[in-house]
Parts: C-alpha cells; sequence; structure tokens
C-alpha cells in the first residue's frame, strides 16, 4: 500500500522544521504535512498509543494493540474517512496527509 514513502519535511532549502514533544495525529488530520515530533499518538480501535517513530509497519501496530500473533487479525487505516486495508509488512507514515486511524478485526469474524 505504502511501499514508495517519500520525504514529507520539504526540500533541501527548507529550514529544518521545529520538532514538537508529541502530537496527535488525529488532532492534525487535515493539515497536508504535519510536524515532525519525538512521539505521535494515534489511535487503533479507538485507543490511544505513543510511537517514537513516525513510519511503523501494519505488524508493529497489531502487536502495539495486544493483537498476537498478528496473522490472525486485519487491520485498517482509516485515511479521510475510508477504510484501506493494510498487510502486515506495509509501511505507514503517520504524518502523510489524512491519516486519521486504525481498525482492526480478528481474521475468525466477519464485518458487519
Amino acid at each position: 500500500m505504502n511501499e514508495n514513502l517519500s520525504s514529507i519535511s520539504g526540500g533541501a532549502t527548507d529550514e529544518q522544521e521545529p520538532e514538537l514533544d508529541e502530537l496527535d495525529i488525529e488532532a492534525f488530520v487535515g493539515l497536508e504535512c504535519k510536524p515532525r515530533a519525538k512521539r505521535y499518538i494515534i489511535r487503533i480501535d479507538k485507543k490511544p498509543y505513543v510511537i517514537d517513530k513516525s513510519v511503523i509497519t501494519a505488524r508493529e501496530l497489531l502487536h502495539l494493540a495486544g493483537k498476537n500473533p498478528p496473522e490472525k487479525f486485519r487491520i485498517w487505516q482509516i485515511i479521510k474517512g475510508e477504510s484501506h486495508e493494510l498487510a502486515l509488512e506495509d509501511k505507514v507514515d503517520v504524518r502523510a496527509p489524512g491519516v486519521e486511524k486504525f481498525r482492526t478485526l480478528s481474521r475468525t469474524q466477519t464485518e458487519g
């Protein structure tokens, strides 16, 4: 899904942007580029989690949410209100435009 992650901080001529201590990605969803931070607050199944990097795999998100083993779960990234299923090795840049939150479901359950 997001195999080709590019820098979103701009070109080499841009000044270095200040780094925040903590950033809630859901609160900055409308921005084209979210500020850099030491930690990011993300939501998985409506519960907040703190991560210390802006790029994370779907497998890592499932581990973070206590969904083990991750192979028994599915995870969706919610972008601008639309769900996009992620493969376990897909990388997600939480600073990317539109990224809001994540939703999981056991592979033994069906939606609906």
